[in-house]
């Protein structure tokens, strides 16, 4: 009787960790594929919380990668300026807008800018985050420490690398890709 509970405690445990784990899972969807993001929420409650709700919602669909340089990093979610669907979509603004909720202070991790860390953008202020992201192309060990890390790509890095490259200096595309979608697995 004992392994018999033992046996279902444990099933249920490696149930229970199983729908925790994919939960925290995105699927950011391009035109080129599908792309599988972790996110790390005791490492960085808020931005995953905050970026979770926005996607969730919608906010981050049809939103452009507005800087992206190459070896580098691609930026998004301008959810003012950066949705193309929008009345407020102004491809010269994009990277300066933001969500309509208060700014997300910052959670420096021990999570290395690596390629394929999920970071969040700000402005020189590090408690100025609020939707936009970025998705390493390459490792920047600059950013460790000085940048919101709250994720990772999983799968799918491909599919990132493919995302139209701005201006080597400024990383500005002037007729970028967008995010087609981005849910909860």
């Amino acid at each position: 009787m004992m392994k018999f509970i033992y046996l279902f405690i444990l099933f249920f445990s490696l149930l229970n960790s199983h729908s925790i784990a994919k939960e925290n899972i995105m699927i950011l969807k391009l035109k080129y594929g599908e792309v599988e993001i972790e996110l790390y929420p005791k490492k960085a409650p808020n931005h995953v919380k905050r970026f979770k709700e926005l996607a969730d919602k919608g906010k981050y669909d049809n939103v452009v990668f507005h800087r992206v340089i190459d070896g580098f990093m691609a930026q998004t979610g301008d959810v003012k300026f950066g949705n193309t669907i929008s009345p407020d979509f102004n491809l010269s603004l994009a990277g300066t807008g933001s969500s309509d909720l208060p700014d997300v202070k910052a959670e420096f991790t021990d999570i290395a800018h690596n390629r394929g860390t999920l970071s969040a953008a700000r402005s020189t202020d590090p408690d100025s985050a609020n939707s936009q992201f970025f998705i390493c192309l390459d490792s920047a060990p600059h950013l460790d420490r000085q940048y919101s890390a709250f994720g990772k790509v999983i799968k799918g890095m491909e599919f990132v690398d493919m995302i139209k490259k701005g201006d080597p200096n400024s990383g500005s595309v002037p007729d970028p890709d967008k995010i087609i979608s981005l849910k909860s697995k």
